[in-house]
């Protein structure tokens, strides 16, 4: 069949003006808010995503009767990997539930011949807000301005949450809601996730999301969650939900038409579902367990890391707030084993996360 998506080819990308040195001073920045937040704990965190919900182990598998078309990469019809998943927000330090904040689900995918594991970081928005490399150095410089030169954490914080609208206008970008960008009190079980940029599929170009597919998380889809009571709410809710019933998730693609209105140099503009719906690839199941067990916990937090570079070529990262991806991911990581003494290894299969 003759689809009308993009082919991918190398001129696609389009360097940024200024852009090695904007990620230099990207990375810079992070360094410095990593170094105040483990002067804070007398621990490292991730610069993003720090605050772990759930580690949950299962098994992808690709749809027995996938199209001709969608056979890319690591996607063979009838395939099936072991996974593991991280669920977390968004912020590069701890926080009270109460604090709205944008969820994320890192996943990543095993015994994938020639490079070992793919990892798809996704969080439950269609777009990063601040979607090329000049409007997120704004942002992490804001960020680094209310975390390095304010002494009050319990003011610091929510400030993080809230930067998001006053930058947004300061790089000219329309401004939103937190909770139109996902920063909301919904039940994280029943959210959908997205790679929010573009990475290459194959022999086209797409983003991938992750939906929830099983009655039993389709039903806790805008599900408001009172985070008024505590610290660990989110957490408690994966535990609770995983300790009695698996869930069942669909992963899907969304393909590139044309770089006009579905971009790879703006991650910020978000592609029409109506003239590209989602594909399946598809499900992803985890069976019931311990979702957040000390092990898992230390495991997932100080030991497990996630990159979108990490994996084979045929599913490389595009676009400009990629590239600096590829140097902050790393940065981070390194730091983070560096300072908590963690050697960094990734996971063969499910026996080398902790039950």
């Amino acid at each position: 069949m003759n689809r009308p998506w993009l082919q991918y080819d190398d001129g696609i990308e389009v360097e940024q003006p200024n852009e090695a040195a904007q990620i230099a001073a990207i990375v810079a920045s992070m360094e410095r808010v990593s170094g105040a937040v483990f002067d804070q704990h007398r621990h490292a965190l991730r610069s993003a995503h720090a605050k772990s919900h759930g580690i949950l182990i299962g098994v992808l598998t690709v749809r027995p009767d996938l199209p001709d078309e969608l056979t890319q990469g690591i996607f063979k019809a009838g395939k099936s990997y072991e996974v593991v998943a991280r669920l977390s927000s968004s912020p590069g330090n701890m926080h009270a539930d109460g604090m709205r904040t944008i969820k994320g689900f890192a996943l990543k995918v095993m015994g994938v011949e020639g490079a070992g594991t793919q990892d798809f970081v996704m969080a439950n928005l269609p777009i990063l807000p601040f979607g090329t490399v000049a409007a997120y150095l704004a942002f992490q410089r804001d960020c680094e301005e209310r975390v390095v030169r304010k002494e009050n954490a319990a003011v610091v914080l929510p400030e993080i949450a809230n930067a998001a609208a006053a930058v947004l206008d300061a790089v000219g970008l329309p401004n939103r809601t937190l909770e139109a960008l996902g920063a909301t009190s919904d039940h994280i079980l029943g959210e959908t996730f997205h790679t929010m940029a573009a990475v290459r599929f194959g022999r086209y170009v797409a983003k991938v999301s992750v939906a929830p597919e099983s009655e039993n998380v389709k039903g806790l889809t805008g599900q408001a969650v009172d985070v008024g009571g505590g610290d660990s709410v989110y957490r408690d809710l994966v535990v609770g939900f995983f300790q009695k019933q698996g869930a069942a998730y669909t992963l899907r693609v969304q393909m590139c038409l044309d770089l006009e209105t579905m971009p790879v140099e703006d991650a910020s503009v978000e592609w029409s579902s109506e003239e590209s719906p989602f594909l399946t690839l598809g499900s992803i199941w985890f069976p019931a367990q311990e979702a957040y067990s000390p092990g898992r916990r230390v495991y997932g937090d100080d030991v497990l890391s996630f990159n979108p570079w990490r994996g084979v070529a045929a599913h490389r990262p595009l676009g400009s707030i990629m590239r600096s991806r590829k140097a902050a991911y790393e940065a981070s990581t390194r730091f983070r084993h560096e300072m908590n003494v963690r050697e960094r290894v990734e996971p063969v299969s499910l026996l080398d996360v902790p039950v």
